[in-house]
């Protein structure tokens, strides 16, 4: 038997005694080290209709499942073709990409394996239990990485967040003359600061309400951060470009207002990239996409073919991951974690440690 924390529906999650999996043919188990809490768990937790469905869509959460899909372990057991699949063994540590493909749908024929119809991600359907547990199981058609040991188990699952933050980096196909604007800087957006800096634009532009958050994506490689309680941010950016405004804004704070934002201090024929779950509608006018600006409005999900570029990055110490990952608790307390993200204000990446 082991403990996990178990959803059965919108703030009904309880830490539960429920057996240890059985590793299956082709599948490895894992024995967690770290799972990092998502903002998404915790919209999912609180029944956002992205995943508890509303009168225009279905449910796509299941109940009776364990959360967590930032995470990484030790393989505890494994067969001989799964070892070969993903070149791993007993005792190495491994993390796996959030998503298990089903590898025959319309989206995984084509290789766009991270937009799979049934979309089966860790910790919320019952085919793919999560890792807020102290052991997991891979299933065969896992995308599995290994990660080094010498890292800190909370940090090494930041690989998670970091490898979305590449792929939204890389949908706004930034280049060496770009003003990039990043807007939150919570874990996906200092993910997204370090990942534009890394691309060399000309400027990297953080904003947030608070303070601490913006010293920290200086360190990730920010050249300017305006906190957006005290100071407008799209005179800012006008100011900095020359009344042109940016080139490219990644959207990662989740709140409508920086959907608007994002519209009014881009320039003409500027891009878009839209990372957030929100956990409401977001109204705007889209006469500003169109007519006044020809904008390319993109969207970004989950990470792919990014992992191996998120576990280099963490690896190099370049990211003050001792910073970036503020809460370290018991798998017992996953309530006060959830309730840390919620807040937002004195954290910023919350992990579990399970056992």
């Amino acid at each position: 038997m082991m403990q996990a924390v178990v959803s059965h529906g919108p703030e009904k999650y309880a830490l539960e005694t429920v057996p240890v999996p059985i590793v299956g043919a082709g599948e490895a188990l894992v024995q967690v080290e770290a799972v990092g809490i998502c903002a998404s768990d915790l919209k999912c937790y609180h029944g956002a209709a992205k995943f508890w469905g509303d009168e225009s869509r279905p449910a796509w959460a299941e109940t009776e499942v364990i959360p967590g899909h930032e995470f990484v372990g030790r393989v505890v057991e494994i067969d001989d073709v799964a070892a070969a699949r993903w070149d791993v063994g007993v005792g190495d540590r491994v993390t796996s990409e959030q998503i298990v493909p089903c590898w025959n749908c319309h989206y995984c024929k084509r290789g766009l394996y991270w937009m799979c119809g049934p979309h089966d991600i860790y910790g919320f359907k019952r085919r793919t239990p999560g890792a807020m547990a102290e052991f997991m199981v891979f299933p065969a058609d896992a995308l599995v990485h290994k990660i080094s040991s010498d890292l800190d188990a909370a940090h090494a699952a930041f690989v998670e967040p970091l490898s979305c933050a590449l792929h939204a980096v890389e949908r706004g196909c930034i280049t060496f003359e770009d003003v990039v604007v990043v807007a939150g800087c919570g874990p996906i957006g200092l993910g997204m600061v370090a990942g534009a800096a890394a691309k060399s634009a000309a400027m990297v532009i953080a904003l947030d309400s608070v303070d601490h958050k913006l010293d920290l994506a200086r360190r990730c490689g920010a050249t300017h951060t305006f906190n957006i309680g005290r100071e407008d941010a799209v005179t800012a950016v006008r100011e900095l470009t020359g009344g042109l405004g940016a080139d490219v804004y990644l959207e990662a704070s989740g709140h409508p207002s920086a959907v608007i934002q994002g519209l009014n201090l881009l320039r003409k024929l500027g891009r878009f990239v839209e990372y957030s779950v929100f956990g409401s509608d977001v109204t705007v006018d889209w006469t500003i996409i169109s007519d006044d600006k020809e904008l390319d409005v993109l969207g970004a999900h989950l990470g792919p073919h990014c992992w191996p570029s998120a576990a280099r990055l963490i690896e190099s110490g370049r990211l003050p991951m001792a910073d970036i990952v503020t809460h370290q608790l018991p798998l017992a307390d996953f309530q006060r974690g959830l309730d840390l993200v919620g807040d937002g204000s004195s954290s910023i990446k919350v992990a579990l440690i399970p056992g």
